[in-house]
């Protein structure tokens, strides 16, 4: 049954009218529905909930991650749109700011105002 049931990803959100505007405003998504709880925004056939929370507890890892034909147009695109991506001391990143994995797929983070950590990637071939 869960197998075949679409996937909703959460977000957690300390101001729901700034994270609505750079979900919607700044990376393009579409908005579905809008409470004090959450908004709620159509990922491509995911959804994605940005949902209020008092605090946010930190995660020093990667939350929320796209798939990209070209990683360095998408890059280029979202740094025209006021995006900085980051860097991590040791991780050899390119004029991109990606880093290649063993696998080959580059992976590119930034973060959203909350400070969760996004990606894109572009696997290879």
């Amino acid at each position: 049954m869960i197998e075949s049931a679409r996937l909703t990803a959460f977000v957690a959100s300390t101001d729901l009218d700034r994270s609505a505007a750079f979900y919607v405003d700044t990376l393009g998504l579409t908005a579905r529905d809008r409470s004090p709880f959450a908004v709620v925004l159509d990922g491509r056939g995911a959804t994605l909930r940005v949902t209020a929370v008092a605090e946010k507890a930190a995660a020093d890892y990667t939350v929320l991650g796209w798939d990209v034909d070209d990683l360095d147009a998408a890059v280029d695109e979202l740094r025209g749109r006021g995006i900085t991506f980051t860097r991590y001391d040791g991780m050899d990143q390119d004029e991109h700011d990606a880093w290649t994995a063993p696998s080959g797929t580059r992976v590119a983070w930034f973060r959203d105002p909350d400070a969760n950590t996004l990606s894109l990637q572009q696997h290879p071939g």
